[in-house]
């Protein structure tokens, strides 16, 4: 179950690749899209997230109190995507609202997600009673699985960097298109 919980997570990181690219990006321009500060930052915060999961769950046991820590990561995911959901919406009214293969896209993540977390659950609750390590794992996971996620945990690093510096509003935090345009 363990390797099934990785691979659901590199579809994941896939699809939140896609949509970053496509709709963050290229759609609505978000970095340049005055008001869009308060959904950046919530996309920095999760990228955060992501990074770490993406670069030690293919790697370790989380187990003890480190059991705790992952639960309080993956329930921060869930918290954050909510909140984003609310924040992107008053964002986007000057955009005509939220794109609707977007809504499907977070919609699909959002599946995939829970499913991911389904078939971790029962290895976090193994891990929660041993002694408090990050531990190599007990059962083999693919290296191509490894790597991957690895990838993808820098990747997702440097989008949330991005992200939180275009939400500070800092100098060239922002493609040098304009807002004006957008979605075209």
């Amino acid at each position: 179950m363990l390797t099934t919980a990785l691979w659901l997570l590199a579809v994941q990181g896939a699809i939140g690749a896609f949509d970053t690219v496509y709709y963050h990006e290229w759609r609505a321009r978000l970095p340049a899209l005055p008001g869009a500060r308060a959904e950046l930052r919530l996309h920095a915060a999760r990228a955060l997230v992501y990074a770490v999961l993406f670069a030690l769950l293919p790697r370790v046991e989380w187990r003890g109190a480190w059991a705790y820590v992952l639960a309080s990561l993956l329930a921060s995911e869930i918290f954050i995507t909510l909140r984003d959901f609310v924040v992107e919406d008053a964002v986007r009214a000057p955009l005509g609202g939220v794109f609707a293969g977007e809504r499907v896209t977070h919609t699909l993540m959002a599946i995939i997600y829970g499913a991911m977390l389904a078939n971790l659950l029962p290895a976090a609750l193994v891990w929660r009673r041993a002694e408090t390590t990050l531990a190599p794992h007990t059962q083999a996971v693919p290296e191509g699985l490894v790597w991957l996620l690895t990838l993808m945990s820098v990747g997702v690093a440097l989008s949330g960097l991005r992200d939180a510096y275009a939400a500070l509003g800092l100098p060239g935090g922002a493609w040098p298109w304009r807002a004006e345009g957008v979605g075209v």
